[in-house]
């Protein structure tokens, strides 16, 4: 199903690129086919353990911006948080008249209820849902989000099951889009280095 792009329209796709995968350049690419436009960030994510300091994951997520290169997406820094709801407030400021949408993989739909001031969250922008290979669609965790008052998009996308978990927990660069290689074989990030 085809979904008409609305000038109105920002999406918001905040990640902690821990680091960023085929899945991450898969889901931006997808995201610049729906909306006008398309800002991202590196974000601390309060619930988990991250495998590379944020500077790094920020430099690594701006590397796919760049080799993405397309004018109407962005690399946002100061719309990170580890708080959803202020990334959100920072977001309304810039765009007071823009209709936001938070993007999110399947895999995050049942967490946002256990989000701090979830409700609210749900009031700030609409949350656009991607299909991420290997986590379907949850109709039930949906339906809660809908239940809280959430204005739900299920994103008309195909996104590779590609997890930065799996190479934090791997050391394999299988899921790794080549134009960021360099930069963890030469920090030697993630157990990686030019000489594996």
């Amino acid at each position: 199903m085809k979904r008409e792009k609305k000038e109105n329209e920002i999406a918001l796709f905040g990640t902690s690129a821990d680091p960023p995968t085929y899945g991450h350049q898969a889901l931006l690419k997808g995201l610049l086919t729906l909306f006008p436009k398309v800002k991202t960030w590196a974000s601390d994510n309060p619930i988990k353990q991250h495998g590379a300091p944020i500077l790094k994951r920020r430099e690594m997520l701006n590397a796919l911006v760049k080799t993405i290169s397309n004018p109407h997406l962005e690399l946002m820094q100061e719309l990170s948080s580890p708080w959803t709801i202020t990334t959100l407030e920072r977001a309304k400021e810039l765009w007071p008249t823009k209709d936001l949408i938070f993007v999110i993989g399947s895999d995050l739909t049942s967490q946002i209820p256990t989000w701090v001031q979830a409700k609210d969250i749900l009031q700030k922008a609409r949350i656009g849902i991607a299909p991420r290979e290997g986590w379907p669609m949850d109709p039930l965790a949906i339906e809660t989000l809908k239940s809280l008052g959430g204005h739900i998009e299920l994103l008309p996308l195909k996104i590779p099951g590609a997890a930065s978990s799996k190479v934090r927990n791997n050391t394999s660069p299988n899921d790794i889009p080549r134009e960021i290689l360099p930069m963890l074989f030469e920090q030697n990030l993630y157990g990686l280095s030019a000489k594996k």
